[in-house]
Parts: structure tokens; C-alpha cells; sequence
């Protein structure tokens, strides 16, 4: 408890075909594009960690409230957060990604952007390990001690028509796509695994480099944040979309 291990990540796959191609059965869950977190419960004390292992607990409030009520005495749980919309559609990634700045107004963020988790692994509950458990083990934990709010929207199917309409629900929810994951796989921390496949539309833009900050830190010396821009048809000229 509370020393926060790299996540298990997922390869690409071409479409849902591809998937269950490979996995045969899958555990199919909602794809969101929100801020990937674990939650350490233990001796009533929630600490809540980012994607890159850094503690972000005083930033989500909403969070260390709902795994506080959990009724487990110990817990690591794998999810992701998201900001919502009050038609509880999601908002974009980078809305999300505001209540984690560097300078917050934690109640003020919480009220602009409220959170909510959604959980879809259980990693050890009350004193037991189960990352070496099959992927199906894992979530039946996590169906006892979590409340289907919290839970990511899954299906457990074989079959191509079912999976195909709920990838249509995840996409008119808002959501990326679908994850589909092997059930008889444990959690492998840290690296891409074919147990685990994510399906989603990939959208591309042509754009250009339109300047380059100087970078600090370690990028001190380099060229750093490029500045992105798409053409406007209406101009001529380019605008500025968003920095890498």
C-alpha cells in the first residue's frame, strides 16, 4: 500500500474484428479520455497517484471521498477520472487535465469541474495481492467493494455484433472508443501487452511547426513546445491549434 506501481498499458488494434480475433471472449469496457489514476486505500487513509506514479491526492477531493466509503479495509484500485458536463457527457482531455495544474484553487476547480472516478481494475484488497490474478478474478473484487456508479461501463461478450453496439454506445456517450481485455490475463505492470487492446477512430490534421519555445529544466538548450498550426481557408494565413 501506498507505493504506487506502474500501470499496465494497452497495444492498438485495428478494429473490434482484430480484438476478438486475438482474445476470443474479451471483457470489453468504455474508453475514456480522462486522467488515468490508482487509489491506495488503507488505516482509513486515501492516496490517490497519477499515470507517472506522482501523488495528486489533494487535487481530487471527489475521489478520496467516494474510496473512503468503500467498505474494503485495504484497496488498490486502477481507473481513470474525468471532468463532466451537467449532462454528464465528458469534457475534453485538457478540461480534465485543469484540476491537476500546478496552482490550484482546489474548491473553486471543484465546483467549476467536478470529478468522477470511474474504476475498472482492483489490484489488492484487505491484504492481498492480485495482479497475478486473471483479469476476471480482478473485476469480480472490484464488483464487490465498488458501486456501479464508479464502475466503468463492460460487457464480457465473443461476439462481434454485441461488441460492435457497445462500441456504438461508448462513441455516443462522448467516449473514445472500447478497451478490450484478455479475462484470463493478470495485471503486468508496466508494459503494452496484447491482453490488453484498445479500439478508437484515429483523426488526423496536417499542420505545421509555426515557432519553438526554448526549453528549461532538462530541455534547457533545445528547442522545446512547438507551437502547431492548421491553414485557414478563410485567410490564408495560419492559426495556432495547440502546442507539443
Amino acid at each position: 500500500l501506498f507505493q504506487p506501481v506502474q500501470p499496465m498499458l494497452a497495444e492498438p488494434a485495428s478494429g473490434l474484428e482484430d480484438a476478438l480475433g486475438d482474445l476470443g471472449e474479451a471483457a470489453l469496457e468504455h474508453k475514456l479520455d480522462g486522467a488515468r489514476i490508482q487509489v491506495h486505500k488503507g488505516d482509513g487513509e486515501v492516496r490517490v497517484f497519477s499515470r507517472a506514479l506522482r501523488e495528486v491526492t489533494a487535487a481530487v477531493p471527489e475521489v478520496v471521498e467516494a474510496v473512503q466509503q468503500l467498505p474494503a479495509r485495504s484497496l488498490i484500485l486502477d481507473g481513470e477520472v474525468l471532468a463532466l458536463r451537467p449532462d454528464q457527457s465528458p469534457q475534453p482531455f485538457q478540461v480534465t487535465m485543469r484540476r491537476f495544474g500546478r496552482k490550484l484553487d482546489v474548491a473553486a476547480l471543484r465546483a467549476e469541474l467536478p470529478l468522477q472516478p470511474f474504476f475498472f481494475d482492483c489490484l489488492y484488497r484487505d491484504g492481498v495481492d492480485w495482479t497475478a490474478a486473471a483479469q476476471a478474478e480482478r473485476f469480480g473484487h472490484l464488483l464487490q467493494v465498488v458501486p456501479a456508479p464508479l464502475i466503468i461501463p463492460h460487457l464480457r461478450t465473443a461476439r462481434l455484433e454485441e461488441a460492435q453496439a457497445f462500441l456504438a454506445q461508448a462513441l455516443a456517450a462522448g467516449h473514445e472508443g472500447v478497451m478490450a481485455k484478455a479475462p484470463g490475463a493478470p495485471y503486468i505492470t508496466g508494459g503494452r501487452r496484447r491482453a490488453w487492446l484498445k479500439i478508437k477512430a484515429a483523426h488526423t490534421l496536417d499542420l505545421v511547426v509555426l515557432a519553438a519555445e526554448w526549453g528549461s529544466g532538462r530541455r534547457e538548450g533545445t528547442l522545446s513546445n512547438l507551437h502547431l498550426g492548421a491553414r485557414d481557408p478563410g485567410s490564408g494565413g495560419f492559426v495556432m491549434l495547440g502546442k507539443t
